[in-house]
């Protein structure tokens, strides 16, 4: 029998009762732990919100690694790999919570809150704030912990989904994404981008050209091309073959899946097909990149 995974995932603790399915954890608390967990490769099942109010440092998310200063942000989503280099010396707060706080309504809003602040896979997983938003931010976090110890009170889990909300929204107003232009949910480029990248975390396993994202989008290739373009000055052929490597990337090194099973699993019914596409894009065969 095939181990699908070899690395730790992680679930929201067993002790939360299954409608609250939201944490906040002091940083300082959770590295004095010592979970060696925290220091190789592990994933989530839910969406994270990791705050460094203080500490240098880094964060390796998805195979690239990132800085982390004061008051930096990182924004993980499921399924992402990431873990921190053995440092213990960091302060600020996680906020863990599931699907049901981020659902996938239609309103540009709340799509961009899922696909831009978080699954922005084509962009670095980290925003920054200065001081003047730190304050603003601090209220909201706080409001959640304590919020966390009303599960008596009137509309407890609405109240909850929207701090978690207007946590987002404030990033997504104020906070400087550490490379690359901010987007804007009032561009229309920009939304038909956003919705790109929605669909493209849906059907990646499924959809590999621009035309057939474009037939969901309901626009032709060129407007897609062009939108996608202004953008992220990129081309949505290169975001899909981006993302598709990624997966198997991890599949590659998180997993004992043959290379034939991962083809499979990410739409290839030719696995000699998805051998050369991984080469071209890669520079190596996927054998290669396992080892």
């Amino acid at each position: 029998m095939i181990q699908e995974q070899a690395f730790k995932r992680f679930d929201l603790t067993d002790e939360l009762l299954p409608e609250i399915e939201l944490e906040h954890i002091n940083l300082k608390d959770f590295f004095a732990m010592g979970d060696e967990e925290a220091f190789r490769g592990h994933t989530h099942s839910y969406y994270q919100i990791i705050w460094f109010s203080r500490g240098k440092g880094v964060h390796y998310v998805d195979f690239n690694e990132y800085p982390i200063d004061d008051d930096t942000l990182f924004f993980i989503s499921p399924g992402q790999i990431h873990y921190f280099e053995p440092n213990t010396h960091f302060e600020g707060v996680m906020i863990h919570f599931n699907e049901s706080f981020l659902t996938d309504e239609q309103s540009s809003e709340n799509i961009f809150l899922k696909y831009d602040v978080f699954n922005a896979f084509d962009a670095v997983p980290y925003y920054r704030i200065d001081a003047a938003c730190v304050q603003r931010l601090q209220h909201l976090a706080d409001e959640i912990q304590l919020e966390l110890t009303h599960t008596n009170l009137f509309a407890y889990h609405d109240y909850l989904k929207c701090l978690v909300r207007m946590f987002l929204i404030f990033v997504q107003r104020n906070a400087q994404r550490g490379i690359g232009v901010s987007l804007c949910a009032h561009n229309t480029a920009n939304r038909v981008f956003v919705r790109f990248r929605q669909l493209l975390e849906s059907h990646y396993n499924e959809y590999h050209t621009v035309k057939e994202y474009a037939n969901l989008l309901n626009v032709s290739t060129k407007t897609l091309t062009n939108y996608v373009g202004e953008s992220t000055r990129t081309t949505p052929l290169k975001i899909i073959n981006e993302r598709v490597v990624l997966e198997a990337k991890r599949l590659l090194t998180y997993s004992n899946l043959k290379v034939k099973e991962v083809a499979y699993r990410l739409g290839y019914e030719d696995p000699s097909y998805f051998v050369k596409f991984f080469k071209r894009q890669t520079g190596c065969l996927p054998a290669e990149f396992r080892k």
